[in-house]
């Protein structure tokens, strides 16, 4: 996959068959406009492409409100799309000065005249220009004008529901992990750096590693304990993660704390891939260190059952 920094780096001599949207969580009804895009694109002897914004519109136009957290960043974004045959991505910076731009000038300029666009593939609800005034009927009517072709996308469901971002986010803040992998198409993740903790697990034998997002808009899923899936330098392990504030042991700080299974390196200052698979339980305070530990196996067993190891 090619990756262009701004939409005037994007110079095709290929026709071009086009989505434009920011597909956070590359869930399934993204896969599916992929999908057709590729098929559109072999059809006529083209290549796909996703235009997309970044920062997210909302954190641009609303810079006192960073409430919006999102499934993915950017460079999991990418490796996503990659993995899913989209052969151009064009990451274009959002600013307020683009984001004034009118719909029909959006076609025009951008669409049309710097992207090329021969077909134009987009999902069923999606808006753009300025204030997010153009519509799916707008581009059917631009399209004889302009001469090129345009296909809507109806929403991808899981048993009857229509997946959105908006939805996945809030079953990850709610615990619904298993849920929200289905609506996904794959489970969700997320990019830790290994920091230096106070080694409360590794007195109770349960060594973690402790870890640091330093994405501020990457969603946390919320307080609990789950059976993770983790990539280390390559490798594949399993193991079960705690989020929370260690209230057993009277802490206030929200920790991100991974055991891993059958494992024992130094790992300080490495960056880890966690891939949450289920929620196990939420976190509770116990009555003593026995009751914590003794719970603790409980979990170790649920999380290997989970796996069948």
């Amino acid at each position: 996959m090619k990756i262009y920094n701004s939409i005037e780096e994007f110079s095709p001599d290929f026709k071009v068959v086009l989505t434009l949207g920011t597909f956070d969580g590359v869930h399934i009804g993204h896969q599916s406009i992929i999908h057709q895009l590729n098929k559109y694109a072999e059809k006529i002897g083209g290549e796909s492409v996703l235009l997309s914004f970044y920062p997210h519109p909302q954190h641009v136009l609303f810079p006192e409100d960073q409430q919006l957290k999102l499934l993915n960043s950017i460079d999991e974004r990418m490796k996503m799309l990659a993995n899913y045959g989209l052969k151009h991505f064009i990451i274009q910076e959002f600013t307020p000065k683009f984001s004034r731009i009118k719909s029909v000038n959006f076609v025009r300029d951008v669409l049309v005249n710097q992207l090329k666009v021969s077909q134009l593939i987009i999902g069923y609800d999606h808006h753009f220009g300025r204030n997010r005034e153009g519509t799916y009927q707008e581009l059917v009517n631009l399209s004889s004008l302009y001469d090129y072709e345009i296909t809507k996308v109806e929403p991808q469901k899981y048993k009857n529901v229509s997946v959105s971002s908006t939805k996945i986010r809030k079953l990850i803040v709610d615990g619904k992990i298993k849920v929200a992998n289905q609506y996904l198409g794959h489970p969700f993740s997320f990019l830790g750096k290994v920091v230096k903790g106070k080694s409360v697990g590794k007195k109770i034998g349960f060594p973690t590693a402790n870890l640091k997002i330093e994405n501020k808009w990457k969603l946390h899923p919320s307080v609990g304990v789950y059976a993770v899936k983790l990539n280390i330098k390559g490798d594949n392990y399993f193991g079960m993660m705690n989020i929370g504030i260690n209230p057993t042991f009277n802490g206030d700080n929200v920790k991100v704390e991974v055991h891993i299974f059958d494992f024992n390196k130094d790992i300080y200052d490495s960056e880890l891939e966690v891939f949450i698979i289920e929620k196990i339980r939420n976190e509770i305070k116990f009555n003593s260190q026995s009751e914590l530990i003794s719970q603790l196996k409980e979990d170790e067993n649920l999380a290997r059952n989970i796996y069948k190891i």
